[in-house]
């Protein structure tokens, strides 16, 4: 039924959008509000939702092997841009980091 097909492409629209939203909000609440955080927003927030990175709670060692298969899965990184992702993802996201209340 076309009427199908269009409800379900708003309704997936209307998903991402929130999303997206929920996403920038949880981003906010990280330790650094710095260059890094944009950083890691602009190139994990194209495939990922901020819930990968507060469900994992990985160390920076960790962060960058999982940043590494990102690149195998496609990601055009450098490894310098691996480690920025890492190091920022180990401080904010790690095991030790403070959990971000909603």
């Amino acid at each position: 039924m076309p009427g199908g097909s269009v409800r379900k492409s708003l309704g997936l629209a209307a998903a991402i959008a929130v999303a997206m939203v929920v996403t920038e909000a949880a981003w906010a609440q990280t330790p650094q509000g710095d260059a890094a955080r944009d950083f890691v927003v602009e190139k994990c927030s194209q495939c990922h939702t901020d819930s990968m990175f507060r469900d994992k709670r990985q160390d920076a060692r960790a962060w960058e092997a999982t940043a590494y298969r990102m690149v195998g899965r496609g990601a055009v990184w450098t490894s310098d841009d691996i480690k920025t992702i890492a190091a920022f993802l180990g401080q904010s996201f790690g095991p030790d980091a403070p959990r971000a209340t909603h």
